[in-house]
């Protein structure tokens, strides 16, 4: 019978240590429904999930709310919208009360005084040209001069069908203005002309990807495997889809065939009371979802499929890690 310890040296063994006993439970909050941008692409409003409910105002409601979160024992608050920023009350209602990382364009900063270790996640998709093709105007320019050094604060890049052999330049002005970058891909929810993946090209992005992380060992969290994953769709013997989506809300996963799954996860809206399918959108084809945070997920919650192999266990302890270095539960 193959054990952990079975398969591990001392090294790696530790290095599993440390990662089992985070036992994360995260959830999902759509902080509001308003945007300062809006990005062609984005789920929320090209789903219409913009609509699916009215906004709690109450600050004392939401309080209340984030204690019966952590009561039903989420330790891991992830803030999307809209843009949370927007709307800060709500977010230090979330960070007074647990672990909590905001997903951000970056045009607004967060004010250290308030929130000094929160996670920050800053989105960016492609370069200045994709940026303005996509979402209007380039927001790294306002974004790097808000956060520049900022040890809690990291990019999001999503890398679109455009950068590929061109993801390096981003890195270094990344590096440059002294944060981290972790990497995945646009899924063109609205069907862009010129943001489609070509054939061919998601395994040409494999190796880039692998390259940058080799060459900017500092600056990008990531680890090879995830590309492999996320670049292919595979994992193992298996292929992501609706079957097998870790990130779908629990009380409406009506799956017969119950795939292994986040724990207690819930997608809510900013009523405080709706919840959404899964941590995207119901419209998105799941066959063709590229969401990075699925994708680790996937790994993460299938530890007993990795252990066929040392290789196997060592690609989910690095996946594992990659996780909790993006949300602050162990250092980078």
């Amino acid at each position: 019978m193959k054990t952990v310890s079975s398969l591990l040296d001392s090294h790696w063994y530790q290095r599993y240590q440390n990662i089992s006993k985070l036992n994360i439970r995260s959830s999902i909050y759509d902080v509001t429904n308003q945007c300062n941008l809006r990005c062609k692409g984005c789920f929320f409003f090209s789903s219409g999930e913009d609509k699916a409910a009215r906004e709690e105002t109450d600050p004392e409601k939401w309080a209340a709310f984030v204690d019966s979160e952590k009561q039903r024992g989420v330790n891991l608050a992830i803030l999307i919208g809209g843009e949370p920023t927007l709307c800060l009350d709500r977010v230090a209602a979330f960070y007074a009360r647990m672990p909590t990382y905001c997903a951000t364009n970056g045009l607004i900063k967060v004010p250290r005084d308030r929130f000094a270790d929160m996670m920050v996640g800053i989105s960016l998709w492609g370069d200045e040209d994709d940026e303005k093709r996509l979402r209007g105007k380039d927001t790294f320019r306002i974004s790097s001069k808000n956060y520049e050094g900022d040890p809690y604060t990291y990019y999001l890049y999503t890398i679109t069908p455009n950068q590929v052999g061109r993801t390096e330049r981003i890195i270094k002005k990344i590096r440059d203005v002294g944060l981290k970058v972790h990497m995945q891909l646009l899924s063109n929810d609205e069907g862009v002309d010129g943001f489609y993946w070509r054939d061919g090209e998601l395994a040409d992005l494999r190796a880039e990807m692998d390259e940058m992380l080799d060459a900017y060992p500092d600056t990008v969290i990531s680890s090879k495997y995830y590309h492999k994953v996320i670049t292919t769709g595979k994992m193992l013997d298996r292929t992501f889809g609706w079957a097998e989506c870790p990130s779908v809300t629990e009380p409406m996963d009506t799956r017969n065939h119950q795939p292994r799954r986040l724990i207690r996860f819930i997608r809510w809206a900013s009523d405080l009371e709706t919840m959404h399918r899964c941590c995207t959108s119901a419209t998105r084809d799941c066959s063709t979802c590229k969401d990075g945070a699925a994708h680790m997920s996937w790994i993460m919650v299938n530890k007993r499929a990795h252990m066929r192999s040392t290789e196997d266990l060592q690609n989910w302890i690095e996946v594992y890690e990659m996780f909790a270095k993006l949300y602050q539960f162990i250092p980078w």
